[in-house]
């Protein structure tokens, strides 16, 4: 591999020299600079990216702080890494997964200080969050893919749950399902202020008053034994549900496979809604799920394209500029597959225990 000596002799100028043209830290001649870049050619010299990033205070890294819970990624959390990642790299900027939760603000601190990262995605995004007020008082650049609760001051793109939540009901509400039970993330979740587990309880309940129906929500683990002591809770409470909105995808399979094993038919006993769920989730299920799909790729990408647009000083759109206040949501689309359909007149059977 050739060297910064090497390509100093076969340009003819000092290995100083070379560093200038690479790092833009002293001015060189148009005519010098070119030398220096074929010559770089010729060898196939590949300049150091950290000495750069050190020279310029730049890596073109992002840090994407994404907490890994036991349960690890699943098809819908990756699409908002794969929109991230494609957004940085056409910037030419590599995206780097820091496994931090709200808690981890220790490892923050030490990840934000050194500086080897040149701003921060922060996702898995709680009402309040700690990485959220340590990233402000550092003043690094950051970018939520989530909200908190007061975003004065914070730029924030995510999913607008209130819209998918009231467009998942008013589908079923359309269907004549007038009971209906909604699965959310687990009571930890819940009472951690995770953001889309407390944003979709309230716009579940504003939902079911605005078109007249009953309804009951019960958390319940990310797993599909979650899903199946969910559902079983939830006939429990509500024998006369027809219809089922889950915000769980690995619940969802459980529940279906409970309602199965209970002699009850989707979609013909009862409905089931799948919310914030990737394709390759709900095309695996059994039948395949209606959705309303997750736009995880599309989000990931514009809070990467937000910030890089501060991390160049570009104000971009109005409210784009560091420090500013900036809000971008993205609702889920409606996708009818195998498991909504008309409700039944009569009460749906009890199936077995």
């Amino acid at each position: 591999m050739a060297t910064m000596t090497e390509v100093a002799r076969r340009a003819g100028v000092s290995i100083s020299t070379v560093s200038y043209a690479l790092t833009g830290t002293r001015p060189i001649s148009a005519a010098t600079r070119d030398r220096v870049l074929q010559a770089m050619t010729d060898l196939g010299y590949q300049p150091n990216a950290l000495a750069r990033g050190l020279a310029s205070r730049r890596s073109s890294i992002l840090g994407l702080l994404l907490p890994l819970t036991g349960r690890g990624l699943g098809a819908t959390e990756t699409a908002f890494v794969t929109g991230a990642t494609a957004a940085a790299r056409e910037a030419g900027y590599h995206l780097m997964l820091c496994p931090v939760g709200a808690d981890d603000t220790d490892e923050l601190h030490a990840l934000a200080t050194q500086r080897l990262l040149d701003g921060f995605l922060v996702m898995e995004v709680g009402l309040t969050d700690g990485r959220v007020d340590l990233l402000r008082k550092l003043d690094v650049p950051f970018v939520l893919i989530g909200r908190t609760a007061d975003t004065e001051g914070l730029a924030c793109v995510d999913i607008d749950f209130e819209r998918t939540v009231e467009d998942a009901v008013a589908h079923l509400a359309g269907l004549g399902h007038r009971t209906i039970a909604y699965v959310n993330h687990s009571r930890d979740s819940l009472a951690g202020g995770y953001g889309p587990a407390k944003r979709t309880e309230t716009a579940f309940t504003a939902a079911l008053e605005r078109h007249g129906i009953t309804g009951v929500m019960v958390p319940t683990e990310d797993t599909a034994g979650g899903g199946r002591a969910a559902i079983r809770e939830a006939r429990e409470r509500c024998p006369e549900l027809t219809g089922v909105l889950v915000m769980n995808e690995n619940a969802a399979l459980g529940i279906l496979a409970d309602l199965r094993e209970s002699g009850l038919e989707v979609p013909f006993d009862v409905s089931v809604v799948s919310m914030v769920t990737s394709p390759v989730v709900a095309d695996l299920a059994s039948p395949p799920l209606t959705a309303m799909t997750s736009p995880g790729t599309a989000v990931g990408a514009a809070a990467t394209r937000v910030l890089l647009r501060r991390l160049a000083g570009d104000s971009g759109e109005a409210g784009e500029g560091q420090g500013a206040t900036y809000e971008e949501l993205v609702p889920c689309e409606l996708e009818v597959r195998g498991t909504s359909g008309p409700a039944r007149t009569r009460k749906p059977a009890r199936g077995r225990r």
